[in-house]
């Protein structure tokens, strides 16, 4: 079966526009000044596309724990690869469903869907923006959906390969192999329709990380005993994954919890990149099982940025809800403030847990408006 489904030409989950927009028909067509007049949320759902599509099909057989289960990565394009269109991603969603496509399975095989760019190939395309990274969207157990506020996207060519990566996770089912596969989702608008309505978002990230090896728990800081508290705590990785800070240190952002509770926290300055004065426009978090909660804190300010609870699923291992961050007017960061990253872990079981804790950030993306301009222009 061919893994990519039709193009949608709308938002289904918006199917209420059209009632919206018929209430403005004037003698077979919509006058611009009353289009104008509806919301912006409405006039963008009515342009908006969506590219869908299937993973191949993975065979849960047996437990799985988080980033072992069957995975597969595939390259899709929000265009033909001959045109350079400006669109906009405004959206992201991914639900796991039976090897037909259609029929619903439990979210709880759900590990991530996440969605990478190629960052060679988009600074060619709309320049460099400083603090852009490769990751686009990260989705997991708890939080299925990203839906940027309206009027907020990220600008890409429609000719660039998008890297769509899909992994299954197995915590409860034990019996008869399931076949599953991630059904995902891509929302957009062509800049030629909407453009100049538009906010461009710069992706970047704040992880917790744990210290494996070195002096102390603190990432890219000389000297941290100087103007820091207790740094990340020290425990076991929970894969071979590691991150070298280049100052003697080894750190996992994917670690071991011991039957309990567990804070951590992390020092995000230097992974966080914020390139200059900017605001955050929403916030999605990566957690795993058993988490309570993950906060990103303004160490300069003693301010809490967000505080994202999590919910577990009372009778199965994994996370039912997890709290994301969505803000028209944003809230401010600077290059030069400390920022802090705390997760909570409550590991009920008896056994030890794997755990990640990250905020994907998506910040007013200034460096990128002239080169959108510039292209308008040409």
């Amino acid at each position: 079966m061919d893994r990519e489904v039709n193009q949608e030409t709308r938002r289904s989950r918006k199917v209420w526009v059209g009632v919206a927009a018929a209430a403005a028909l004037v003698g077979g067509g919509v006058l611009m000044a009353e289009r104008e007049r509806l919301p912006l949320e409405e006039r963008q759902a009515e342009v908006e596309q969506r590219r869908t599509v299937l993973s191949e099909v993975y065979s849960v057989d047996k437990i799985y724990r988080s980033m072992t289960g069957p995975w597969g990565t595939q390259r899709i394009q929000l265009g033909p690869a001959d045109t350079e269109e400006l669109v906009w991603i405004t959206g992201y969603r991914a639900v796991m469903v039976g090897a037909d496509g259609e029929t619903e399975m439990p979210q709880q095989y759900m590990c991530h869907s996440n969605l990478d760019i190629d960052l060679a190939r988009h600074r060619e395309a709309l320049g460099e923006s400083p603090g852009f990274g490769p990751r686009l969207f990260t989705l997991s157990q708890g939080q299925l959906e990203i839906d940027f506020p309206p009027g907020f996207g990220i600008p890409v060519r429609s000719s660039e390969a998008l890297n769509l990566t899909t992994q299954v996770l197995n915590l409860n089912h034990r019996g008869e192999a399931q076949q599953v596969r991630h059904k995902v989702s891509v929302d957009y608008v062509l800049d030629s329709e909407f453009g100049e309505q538009m906010t461009p978002l710069l992706p970047t990230a704040a992880y917790g990380l744990a210290l494996l090896d070195g002096p102390d728990g603190f990432f890219g800081v000389k000297n941290p005993e100087e103007h820091h508290g207790p740094g990340c705590l020290v425990e076991d990785s929970a894969s071979e994954h590691s991150y070298s800070d280049g100052l003697g240190r080894v750190f996992t952002g994917h670690w071991q919890v011991p039957p309990g509770r567990q804070e951590n926290r992390t020092l995000v300055t230097h992974l966080m990149r914020v390139p200059y004065e900017t605001t955050i426009h929403y916030i999605a978090v990566h957690l795993h099982p058993y988490a309570e909660s993950l906060v990103l804190r303004d160490l300069t300010t003693g301010e809490t940025l967000f505080e994202s609870q999590a919910r577990n699923f009372e009778d199965l291992i994994g996370l039912h809800h997890v709290d994301a961050f969505s803000s028209v007017e944003g809230v401010t960061v600077f290059p030069d403030h400390e920022y802090e990253l705390v997760s909570v872990y409550q590991n009920d079981s008896e056994e030890m847990q794997d755990s990640m804790a990250v905020m994907y950030l998506y910040l007013h993306d200034h460096a990128t408006e002239d080169k959108i301009a510039s292209i308008r222009g040409r």
